[in-house]
């Protein structure tokens, strides 16, 4: 299996279908990218996670970034997912787990591992953690605080 990216390493550009249509990362470049990877539409703490989000909506838009939740299950599943909760993040359908194995959050009878990365203006990896148990996630103050802390756009661009 090949090397997890790590923060600074290119970010491998992926295209999946989605609740929103199709997802291309390289798309998305000039602005960051927050990867929601998780386990399963409909499981007891995603569905906590994601409507964690929901409920924080005005907070998750303000963040100047592009928000996507990744996991294995069909764009129909995620659809009706979304649908149930009412849920404000598009929802990647990432059916053969290529995505999650090129990011190295997928394991063998688990699935996709609960993750956050987050891809800079630039491309790159600026942020990864991957929950062991899967059992907690990253909240929005959480994510805010991570995009807070990535260099300045402006200063990006002028590297």
């Amino acid at each position: 299996m090949p090397r997890a990216p790590q923060i600074g390493d290119p970010a491998p550009d992926f295209e999946l279908e989605g609740t929103e249509g199709t997802f291309r990362l390289s798309e998305h470049r000039g602005r960051p990218v927050v990867l929601l990877f998780y386990p399963g539409d409909e499981t007891p703490v995603c569905t906590k996670q994601f409507c964690s989000y929901r409920d924080r909506g005005a907070e998750l838009s303000a963040l100047d970034a592009v928000v996507v939740g990744i996991s294995a299950q069909d764009v129909r599943s995620h659809q009706k997912f979304k649908e149930h909760h009412n849920l404000n993040v598009p929802l990647l359908a990432d059916t053969e787990r290529t995505v999650a194995q090129s990011y190295g959050v997928s394991a063998p009878v688990m699935g996709t591992r609960r993750a956050v990365i987050v891809v800079d203006a630039e491309g790159k990896i600026a942020h990864r953690k991957v929950h062991v148990l899967g059992l907690s996630f990253a909240t929005v103050d959480e994510i805010s605080k991570v995009l807070a802390d990535l260099p300045a756009r402006d200063t990006v661009s002028s590297r």
